[in-house]
């Protein structure tokens, strides 16, 4: 084998690898499986998930990962959300409203929702 194959192998193992560790890390994150109290999976197949979301003030979700994903809001939702900044946003979303989200891990904060707020959240595979 000579070195350009061998670059070539070694850079498809480290990305199989590399790969697979994110699909496990992603896994142990997953908001079904860390907060079955908040998120239901209520579709999943091989082209798109969907979880139906639903937060209550109070509540507490450990920490989670979420891909990009298109969020629908299937009520009126609002919540205080603290900037990294310490700085205090009000977020609000109208019944029927659709958003983009880009992937993100959080949680381990009390929810700071101001109503019940439900929500489609659809994950591309």
């Amino acid at each position: 084998m000579n070195r350009m194959s061998f670059a070539i192998v070694a850079a498809a193992a480290c990305g199989a690898l590399a790969g697979g560790f994110a699909v496990a890390q992603y896994a142990a994150l997953d908001p079904v499986n860390v907060a079955p109290h908040i998120y239901q999976a209520v579709l999943d197949n091989d082209r798109v998930r969907v979880l139906k979301a639903t937060e209550r003030n109070g509540e507490t979700a450990p920490l989670h990962s979420h891909p990009a994903r298109l969020v629908v809001y299937l009520s009126p939702c609002a919540w205080m959300e603290v900037r990294a900044d310490g700085t205090e946003v009000m977020q609000s979303y109208r019944l029927g409203d659709v958003v983009w989200q880009e992937r993100i891990t959080h949680g381990g904060d009390t929810s700071r929702v101001v109503q019940e707020c439900s929500r489609l959240e659809i994950e591309m595979k």
